[in-house]
C-alpha cells in the first residue's frame, strides 16, 4: 500500500482509531507516508480535521506498536494536503457500516442530505432510505446524527469531507 514491508503495514493496520476502534488508521487513510531513515521509521499522519484530539493518541499508539517489535518510530503530523473521506478504504467503509456508522457519500449526495433535501442516507440497522437528519453534529464534529423513520433507530453518518 505505502511501499513498506508487510510487517510494517501489519503493524500500522493493528493501530485503531481511538474514536472508532473498528477502523484501523490505515483503512481510515490517516497514514500518508512511511520511510526508514537511520533505523527510525518516520511516519507521516494526517488528521481527519485540523485540531482532531485523537492525533496525539494515534501517534502514541503507533510508537507503542513499533516499540513492542523493537522498532523505533517518529511521528510527523502533516496538514497538507488536507485529509479527505476519499482516503477511507473500501474495507474501512464496510467496517464503519458494520459498526453502525453510515459511510460518507459523494459530496453532492452529502450536501443534499445535510440540507434535508433528500433521504439518501441508508439506515445502518435496517437498510431503509427513509431516514432524517436529527442534528448536523453527531458524537463528533465529523459526523451527523440521523434517525430511521422505519425502525426508529438513531445512527451516525460520517460526513463527506473533501
Amino acid at each position: 500500500m505505502l511501499g513498506v514491508s508487510t510487517k510494517i503495514e501489519e503493524l500500522l493496520t493493528s493501530v485503531s482509531d481511538p474514536e472508532i476502534p473498528v477502523l484501523s488508521i490505515m483503512d481510515f487513510g490517516i497514514v500518508r507516508k512511511v520511510e526508514l531513515v537511520d533505523n527510525v521509521y518516520r511516519i507521516d499522519i494526517t488528521p481527519t480535521y485540523s485540531g482532531c484530539p485523537a492525533m496525539d493518541t494515534i501517534g502514541d499508539d503507533i510508537v507503542t506498536a513499533f516499540e513492542k517489535e523493537d522498532l523505533k518510530a517518529k511521528i510527523n503530523l502533516v496538514l497538507a494536503p488536507a485529509w479527505t473521506t476519499d482516503w477511507i478504504t473500501e474495507r474501512g467503509r464496510k467496517a464503519l457500516e458494520d459498526y453502525g456508522i453510515a459511510a460518507p457519500r459523494a459530496a453532492e449526495v452529502d450536501k443534499a442530505a445535510l440540507l434535508g433535501e433528500a433521504n439518501t442516507i441508508k439506515c445502518t440497522n435496517c437498510g431503509s432510505l427513509n431516514t432524517k437528519m436529527v442534528s448536523r453534529f453527531g458524537s463528533t464534529a465529523c459526523k451527523a446524527l440521523f434517525q430511521c423513520n422505519d425502525c426508529h433507530e438513531p445512527f451516525d453518518y460520517f460526513k463527506c469531507l473533501k
